[in-house]
């Protein structure tokens, strides 16, 4: 039997996509040369990695020169695309710090990322803003300013969507821009804007480098007004790069524990406006405020991260030893030296709501930032922690998990149900702003809600499984299903080794890529990968 899918119309519009994506290369290049990186061993690796986007990508793209999309082509262009720019992007890790001395290629200094497994990990953990990491050490003094700044911006470029990117900008993906989108984009459905699907792209693209600038501008505007020291421009470009995109990657080691407590309660309502459904500001900028402040989704949003909030805050004002040594915001001196010191969180009103509602954020809208370690925290607080992992930010956001939309429309389904069972024969829809919902999708719902849980578990067993026969050191059951929770949900930290100061850098190279599979069909929402591994797919 004929294939049915016409793969190579697919791959050639992956090579488009990955021809552009020298293009971006452009930022950690000019990066190198502000900040006086050497060219040989730290900035030509991104003239190589951008040589051969535009080959590899120019060799796809001559295997169709007009390529036909249809609904299948969509699918199998969406999956490989993501496989294809973490491969591309992943070349500077392997390459960064390599020179040629006596006869032989030596690296100046040793990178975990010099292996390939772990620069795969690293890039698609990236691209797909899930924020986990491998670097064995997050320092300057072992990676280019240069380099920290591409791991920064692959996570811009996948927040809003490295495929509606191109839409919005290659003429040639406008006719099959919608099935594309609607592969692409986090939850059921994305919210037509204009009468035209690429003008829709450009929209949201314009709303997300907008929201992005502001929060660059704040973070540097606190650093100038001697608010915050160690905000400087790089960091605030950095931050700014990863708080939009809901990735949660960070130049500074202790993530943003490094920051004054005032940058802590900046990144909070930055975090909250990556994981609103970009429609709504689309309206807002419009100058019509009512859609916002009438949609269910957003006030659930809302009303679930006040309630886990204020729980966690509790829980963590209560806690009788939760204590930090490394709180920030004291400097001293023109050379702002760090003081650290000890305080409790313990009877500390705004300490314990400030980390409280910052992690809950955080980890909701699956950012993955931290503003200290959470494994120091009570049983209670992670639990709170366990379940955020499994809410996600809105439709249409930058945010992972399964989404905010998904369980309010569950919960309205279970209380129909319990309606149904008083009244038997009363009909009663499903209703989400004004409109009844139809069974096939509930039915959608239901299923990703249920397939998600059950990769979910298998996923942890299978991890647990590779630990114990292969691996270094056992895992522990909430290691193991905070990584996978993370991973799939592209949250990026978990409990235990895979904590916020932690990485997942002591898996074996088979689980590391394990996950590199799970960040990948978590980021495309399962279904557009798994529907290439049936048969109907190929053949009927």
């Amino acid at each position: 039997m004929r294939l049915k899918v016409n793969w190579r119309a697919s791959t050639s519009l992956v090579g488009r996509v990955v021809k552009y994506l020298a293009v971006a290369l452009i930022v950690p290049i000019v990066t190198g040369f502000l900040y006086g990186d050497q060219f040989v061993p730290y900035i030509l690796p991104f003239f190589v990695t951008a040589t051969v986007a535009v080959v590899a990508g120019s060799a796809m793209e001559r295997l169709d020169p007009d390529p036909d999309l249809g609904a299948r082509e969509g699918f199998l262009m969406v999956a490989m695309t993501w496989v294809a720019v973490s491969l591309v992007g992943a070349i500077p890790y392997v390459l960064e710090g390599l020179t040629y001395q006596d006869g032989q290629f030596l690296y100046l200094v040793e990178s975990t990322l010099h292996h390939p497994e772990n620069a795969i990990f690293e890039t698609m953990s990236g691209f797909t803003t899930t924020g986990a990491t491998v670097m064995g050490d997050i320092s300057f003094e072992t990676h280019s300013r240069a380099l920290m700044m591409w791991r920064q911006q692959t996570q811009w470029l996948g927040g809003m969507g490295i495929v509606v990117l191109a839409v919005a900008i290659l003429p040639e993906l406008s006719v099959g821009g919608a099935q594309l989108m609607d592969a692409e984009a986090p939850g059921p459905g994305i919210e037509k804007l204009t009468p035209r699907i690429a003008e829709t792209a450009r929209a949201l693209w314009v709303i997300y480098a907008g929201i992005t600038l502001l929060e660059m501008a704040l973070l540097y505007g606190l650093h100038i007004l001697g608010m915050a020291p160690n905000m400087t421009v790089y960091n605030a470009i950095a931050h700014g790069f990863t708080t939009m995109a809901t990735g949660g990657f960070s130049p500074e080691a202790r993530s943003i524990e490094a920051f004054a407590e005032i940058v802590q309660w900046v990144f909070i309502p930055f975090m909250m406006a990556a994981g609103t459904n970009f429609a709504l500001f689309w309206h807002l900028s419009t100058g019509d405020i009512k859609p916002m402040l009438e949609d269910a989704e957003f006030r659930f949003y809302a009303g679930v991260i006040a309630v886990l909030s204020a729980v966690l805050g509790a829980f963590l004002f209560l806690d009788p030893g939760l204590t930090t040594a490394a709180e920030t915001g004291l400097y001293e001196g023109v050379n702002q030296t760090f003081l650290g010191y000890t305080f409790p969180v313990t009877g500390d009103i705004e300490s314990a709501l400030r980390h409280a509602t910052f992690q809950v954020v955080s980890i909701v809208t699956t950012t993955g930032y931290a503003t200290m370690d959470f494994n120091a925290w009570g049983g209670p607080a992670q639990y709170v922690l366990v379940i955020a992992m499994f809410i996600g930010g809105s439709a249409g956001s930058t945010g992972g998990a399964i989404k905010i939309i998904r369980w309010l429309i569950i919960l309205k389904s279970i209380r129909r149900e319990l309606f149904s069972t008083v009244h038997p024969n009363a009909v009663r829809p499903v209703r989400l702003r004004g409109r009844s919902l139809d069974e096939r999708a509930l039915r959608g719902i239901y299923a990703f809600t249920l397939l998600y849980l059950a990769l979910f578990f298998l996923s942890s067993l299978l991890l647990m499984a590779d630990a114990a026969l292969f691996g270094p050191q056992s895992l522990s059951v909430i290691e193991a299903i905070t990584a996978v929770a993370a991973t799939l949900g592209n949250i990026g930290p978990g409990l235990g080794m895979v904590g916020p100061m932690g990485s997942y850098l002591d898996f074996t190279p088979q689980a590391k890529l394990f996950m590199v599979a799970l960040m990948w069909i978590g980021r495309l929402e399962i279904f557009p990968v798994l529907v290439l591994l049936t048969r109907a797919y190929w053949r009927s």
